[in-house]
Protein backbone atom coordinates (compact mmCIF):
# COMPACT_ATOMS: atom_id res chain seq x y z
CA UNK A 1 0.00 0.00 0.00
CA UNK A 2 1.20 3.36 -0.45
CA UNK A 3 1.70 5.90 1.85
CA UNK A 4 -0.64 9.08 1.86
CA UNK A 5 -1.00 12.37 3.05
CA UNK A 6 -3.88 14.81 3.01
CA UNK A 7 -5.18 17.54 4.00
CA UNK A 8 -8.68 19.07 4.25
CA UNK A 9 -7.40 22.38 3.62
CA UNK A 10 -6.16 21.73 -0.08
CA UNK A 11 -5.67 18.94 -2.12
CA UNK A 12 -2.36 18.08 -3.97
CA UNK A 13 -1.40 20.64 -6.07
CA UNK A 14 -4.25 23.12 -5.24
CA UNK A 15 -5.05 26.57 -3.56
CA UNK A 16 -3.92 26.55 0.38
CA UNK A 17 -7.41 27.85 2.63
CA UNK A 18 -7.05 30.77 3.28
CA UNK A 19 -7.80 30.50 6.94
CA UNK A 20 -4.46 28.72 7.12
CA UNK A 21 -2.40 31.50 5.44
CA UNK A 22 -0.68 34.92 6.98
CA UNK A 23 -3.34 36.48 5.08
CA UNK A 24 -5.79 34.23 7.15
CA UNK A 25 -6.10 32.97 10.61
CA UNK A 26 -2.41 31.38 10.27
CA UNK A 27 -3.34 27.87 11.42
CA UNK A 28 -1.44 25.27 10.70
CA UNK A 29 -3.38 22.99 8.75
CA UNK A 30 -5.15 19.61 9.29
CA UNK A 31 -3.03 16.68 8.19
CA UNK A 32 -3.60 12.93 8.11
CA UNK A 33 -1.76 9.75 6.97
CA UNK A 34 -2.30 6.25 6.25
CA UNK A 35 -0.28 3.18 5.52
CA UNK A 36 2.67 4.46 7.09
CA UNK A 37 5.58 1.69 6.33
CA UNK A 38 5.96 -1.01 8.81
CA UNK A 39 8.16 -0.26 11.74
CA UNK A 40 7.35 3.53 12.08
CA UNK A 41 7.78 4.75 15.59
CA UNK A 42 7.32 8.36 15.23
CA UNK A 43 6.93 11.45 12.30
CA UNK A 44 8.59 14.42 11.05
CA UNK A 45 7.11 17.17 8.98
CA UNK A 46 8.73 20.20 7.21
CA UNK A 47 6.86 22.79 5.03
CA UNK A 48 8.95 24.39 2.71
CA UNK A 49 8.52 26.90 0.05
CA UNK A 50 11.22 26.94 -2.72
CA UNK A 51 9.44 29.94 -4.82
CA UNK A 52 10.33 32.91 -2.02
CA UNK A 53 13.14 35.84 -3.35
CA UNK A 54 15.64 34.66 -0.61
CA UNK A 55 15.19 30.86 -1.80
CA UNK A 56 13.99 28.05 0.55
CA UNK A 57 11.62 29.70 3.30
CA UNK A 58 10.76 27.27 5.83
CA UNK A 59 7.41 27.35 7.10
CA UNK A 60 7.44 24.50 9.93
CA UNK A 61 9.44 22.26 11.54
CA UNK A 62 8.01 19.45 14.10
CA UNK A 63 9.32 15.76 15.00
CA UNK A 64 8.14 13.64 17.74
CA UNK A 65 4.74 13.33 15.85
CA UNK A 66 2.79 9.96 17.02
CA UNK A 67 -0.51 8.94 15.63
CA UNK A 68 -1.44 9.45 12.15
CA UNK A 69 -3.03 12.82 12.39
CA UNK A 70 -2.39 16.24 13.35
CA UNK A 71 -5.57 18.71 13.53
CA UNK A 72 -5.97 22.39 12.15
CA UNK A 73 -4.53 24.94 14.29
CA UNK A 74 -1.47 23.41 16.10
CA UNK A 75 -0.02 25.69 18.70
CA UNK A 76 3.89 26.15 19.13
CA UNK A 77 3.50 24.82 22.65
CA UNK A 78 1.58 21.95 21.76
CA UNK A 79 2.28 18.38 23.58
CA UNK A 80 1.49 16.20 20.86
CA UNK A 81 4.99 16.93 19.11
CA UNK A 82 7.88 19.33 18.79
CA UNK A 83 8.40 21.83 17.02
CA UNK A 84 11.95 24.66 16.03
CA UNK A 85 12.05 27.53 14.72
CA UNK A 86 10.73 28.60 10.76
CA UNK A 87 12.34 30.98 8.84
CA UNK A 88 11.07 34.06 10.24
CA UNK A 89 12.41 33.09 12.92
CA UNK A 90 9.35 32.02 15.11
CA UNK A 91 8.38 28.72 16.92
CA UNK A 92 5.88 26.45 15.08
CA UNK A 93 4.14 27.08 12.04
CA UNK A 94 4.09 30.21 9.73
CA UNK A 95 1.89 30.18 6.82
CA UNK A 96 2.11 30.98 3.05
CA UNK A 97 2.38 34.76 2.63
CA UNK A 98 4.08 35.40 -0.66
CA UNK A 99 5.41 38.92 -1.19
CA UNK A 100 2.07 40.65 -3.28
CA UNK A 101 2.74 40.50 -6.97
CA UNK A 102 5.21 37.54 -6.84
CA UNK A 103 2.95 35.02 -7.95
CA UNK A 104 1.75 31.98 -7.13
CA UNK A 105 4.10 29.99 -4.38
CA UNK A 106 4.34 26.10 -3.93
CA UNK A 107 4.17 24.93 -0.44
CA UNK A 108 5.73 21.22 0.39
CA UNK A 109 4.60 19.14 3.27
CA UNK A 110 6.97 16.73 3.55
CA UNK A 111 6.06 14.16 6.40
CA UNK A 112 8.64 11.45 7.52
CA UNK A 113 8.28 7.91 8.77
CA UNK A 114 10.78 7.29 10.77
CA UNK A 115 12.43 4.03 12.79
CA UNK A 116 12.66 5.75 16.13
CA UNK A 117 10.21 6.46 18.59
CA UNK A 118 11.85 9.96 19.81
CA UNK A 119 14.40 12.21 18.21
CA UNK A 120 16.48 14.49 20.81
CA UNK A 121 15.92 17.92 19.81
CA UNK A 122 15.72 21.40 21.69
CA UNK A 123 13.47 23.98 20.37
CA UNK A 124 16.28 25.90 18.32
CA UNK A 125 16.02 23.22 16.06
CA UNK A 126 15.82 24.64 12.67
CA UNK A 127 15.40 22.81 9.04
CA UNK A 128 19.07 21.83 8.62
CA UNK A 129 19.49 20.61 12.03
CA UNK A 130 16.60 18.41 11.81
CA UNK A 131 16.91 17.10 8.50
CA UNK A 132 20.79 16.05 10.00
CA UNK A 133 19.05 14.52 12.63
CA UNK A 134 16.75 12.57 10.01
CA UNK A 135 19.27 10.38 8.89
CA UNK A 136 19.60 7.53 8.94
CA UNK A 137 16.04 7.00 10.17
CA UNK A 138 13.59 7.98 7.45
CA UNK A 139 11.74 4.61 6.50
CA UNK A 140 9.68 6.50 3.72
CA UNK A 141 8.39 10.12 3.15
CA UNK A 142 5.39 11.62 1.68
CA UNK A 143 4.98 15.35 -0.37
CA UNK A 144 1.69 17.10 -0.05
CA UNK A 145 1.99 20.14 -2.46
CA UNK A 146 -0.39 23.44 -2.31
CA UNK A 147 -0.15 26.52 -3.46
CA UNK A 148 -1.01 30.24 -2.62
CA UNK A 149 -0.98 33.47 -4.09
CA UNK A 150 -1.29 36.83 -1.87
CA UNK A 151 -4.05 38.77 -2.81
Amino acid sequence: MTFVLSSTAFEQGGTIARRNTGEGLDLSPELTWKNAPEGSKSFALTCVDPDAPAGDWVHWVAWNIQGSRLPEGILHEDSRLNQGLNSWPKYGYGGPMPPQRHGSHRYYFTLYALNVDRLDLDKMTDHHKLMDALKGHILDKIVLMGTYERS
